[in-house]
């Protein structure tokens, strides 16, 4: 008999929340240590940047397009089986590379291994951590844990950068691994797959639990056909647009090219790095607010205003750049660090209630549409930056881009009720 667990002091899906966050710290600072590793790899082995950013853009690529799969591979499998999966694949990665005398090598490393590791711990693995456990205060869990990617940065790269300087990147890379399996070994200890697996219920829940449906396909077959019939309603396709401008106006864009920007203005390269840092302890505190206020306020209308005040900041921002910092880049950097996730819990909500039972692995194809939206508008703004001298264009863009999400976000309906579907079996899977 499954127990509401009111008698214990803390339910078990807060610990459960907490390894995740820990989880997601990881998987935040493993993803971004190649940029610390960059020049030290090229000192060394004399590798061309571009080689080695090969490594980098594989590992992003694959950090966004494993995220469906891994839902699918967690419905399958369970939740704890892929995260302790993915570590070992992110401590095999890190350790492997101690042992190259090829570029290849760092690509399949770096690249493939780190890469698929880290993607599926991304934020496909919140909205399924979030929607098993929790029926009350989602927003507000999906915003905490969306803030551990920020916070893993903030905290593990800098140590990183003091590691490699101190001791080599080779030290590095094992401090990586061991941290991977230390916190892989939590996983197995700490996470459950269900809320019945510790004898109670989702936290929030009003009476027992229903069984829940564990697919028992192909799990890349069920991510596939889950896309087909996602991509039927157009709120999936709104979303999905919505959530690649997301990624185009903020990891493509100022993320990429903010630093190149501010340096074209006179400003000195580390004060425009931290201004980036600044960025991310803001979205820290943005994203749990933006949680908080999912649980509150329509997601609809919590996107409009994220996408429509982040393109009119992005129209501003050519006026602001100079050599020094001034108080209206200090306001430009506060605000949209605040603004920089804080997209995703609407976006998780909307993915709930639109698509049910199947929302995290939707959510996962809609994180990947992030991702390539990121990936290209990297590319478009250098090819801007060479053409016309400045990124003024890009800025201009973005923001436009950023109009058109709101309205995106304003198109999405409210979702009809829905039949719970059905199990999807290896035989529905291939038709």
């Amino acid at each position: 008999m499954i127990t509401t667990g009111t008698a214990r002091r803390v339910h078990p899906a807060w610990w459960v929340a907490g390894v995740a966050f820990i989880a997601l710290l990881g998987a935040a600072a493993f993803r971004s240590m190649p940029g610390v590793f960059m020049n030290p790899l090229h000192q060394e082995f004399g590798w061309p940047h571009s080689v080695i950013s090969a490594a980098v853009s594989l590992n992003l690529l694959l950090y966004g397009l494993t995220a469906p799969f891994a839902a699918a591979l967690m419905a399958r499998f369970g939740i704890r089986r892929v995260t302790v999966a993915a570590l070992l694949l992110i401590a095999a990665g890190s350790g492997l590379t101690v042992f190259m005398t090829a570029s290849w090598q760092l690509i399949v490393c770096w690249g493939l291994l780190v890469g698929l590791g880290t993607g599926s711990m991304a934020l496909a693995f919140v909205s399924t951590v979030v929607d098993r456990w929790f029926v009350q205060r989602r927003g507000l869990v999906s915003g905490v844990l969306t803030a551990g990617s920020a916070t893993g940065q903030l905290i593990f790269l800098p140590l990183a950068a003091v590691l490699v300087e101190s001791h080599g990147w080779r030290f590095t890379s094992l401090v990586i691994a061991g941290t991977a399996l230390l916190v892989g070994l939590l996983v197995l200890l700490v996470m459950r797959d269900h809320p019945r697996d510790a004898g109670v219920t989702a936290y929030g829940a009003t009476g027992e639990e229903p069984e829940q449906v564990r697919d028992r396909g192909n799990p890349a077959a069920i991510a596939l056909r889950t896309l087909r019939d996602a991509a039927r309603k157009p709120a999936f396709w709104l979303l999905a647009g919505g959530f690649a401008i997301c990624g185009a106006s903020t990891n493509g864009l100022v993320n990429t090219h903010f630093v190149s920007a501010a340096h074209d203005h006179g400003m000195p390269t580390t004060t425009a790095a931290g201004l980036l840092a600044v960025i991310g302890v803001f979205d820290v505190l943005g994203t749990v607010l933006s949680g908080w206020l999912t649980d509150k306020v329509n997601p609809r209308v919590l996107l409009a205003a994220y996408y429509t005040l982040r393109g009119l900041s992005l129209f501003v921002l050519p006026q602001l750049l100079g050599p020094s910092v001034e108080a209206s880049m200090v306001l430009f950097v506060v605000f949209y660090g605040l603004d920089w996730v804080a997209t995703v819990p609407p976006t998780l909500a909307l993915c709930r209630e639109h698509f049910g039972p199947r929302a995290s692995v939707v959510f996962g194809w809609v994180f990947a549409s992030h991702q390539i939206g990121a990936a290209a508008i990297a590319s478009i703004a250098g090819v801007v930056r060479d053409q016309f001298g400045d990124y003024a264009a890009a800025w201009y863009g973005a923001g436009l881009l950023c109009l058109l999400a709101t309205a995106f976000s304003v198109s999405i309906r409210v979702a009809a009720p829905r039949r719970e579907p059905e199990p999807v079996t290896t035989a529905s899977a291939s038709r």
